[in-house]
């Protein structure tokens, strides 16, 4: 890839890593699968991870066409996401957005003991409205068959990662420790902050021609 291609992977890659956050889905997992078989826990995350990848995908697709026909444009989009993103990344700084998840995976727990692939793994934990609304904008700012394959391929990346820190769950809760992951999830959160800015930034700059 050239350049500019290897940079936009990267922007992608790290926004939706930061978004969808892998390592912050392992813990859920792991509590909501406790007692399961070792096959059942598998099958969990391998059917969570492929609906989430087609929700994703189909947004990447057709959220284009979707805004247009509600009549909100690109640029207003860009600046609602980023907004919506600056606020995920000022949760995970501040350690509100780990809370708030686990509260509602002990909550689900309760009631879906045998099977949480649909929810809430794939929706919400992995294809979420933060992860929805970052597919949608990266697609939509990419010019071209060839930019619009790379961001396909940082969110195929994203995802494989995501499948296997999903089943590798356990081991790796066990191996970084709680404070490890916090000290991880508030540094994403600060990279993720300064992505969001300059989403809106962008938003804006398009929106109000401003060169």
């Amino acid at each position: 890839m050239t350049g500019p291609l290897v940079e936009l992977f990267v922007s992608a890659l790290v926004t939706l890593l930061v978004v969808i956050d892998p390592p912050g889905c392992a813990p859920i997992f792991t509590s909501l699968t406790t007692g399961a078989t070792p096959a059942h826990r598998r099958a969990m995350a391998i059917r969570a991870v492929a609906i989430a990848s087609a929700i994703l995908v189909g947004f990447a697709a057709v959220g284009e066409a979707f805004l247009s026909a509600l009549g909100i444009s690109l640029d207003a989009f860009r600046i609602a996401g980023g907004i919506m993103l600056f606020l995920i990344a000022a949760d995970m700084v501040f350690e509100k957005r780990t809370a708030r998840r686990e509260t509602r995976a002990s909550e689900v727990a309760q009631q879906h003991v045998e099977d949480v692939s649909v929810f809430p793994m794939a929706i919400p934990m992995i294809a979420g409205p933060g992860s929805i609304a970052s597919v949608m904008l990266l697609t939509s700012e990419a010019k071209g068959p060839t930019e619009t394959a790379v961001v396909f391929a940082a969110l195929a990346l994203v995802l494989l990662l995501t499948l296997a820190a999903l089943l590798a769950a356990g081991p790796l809760m066990r191996l970084l420790g709680h404070k490890v992951e916090a000290m991880i999830t508030r540094l994403l959160g600060v990279i993720l902050a300064a992505l969001a800015s300059q989403i809106v930034i962008d938003g804006i700059r398009g929106a109000f021609s401003l060169g």
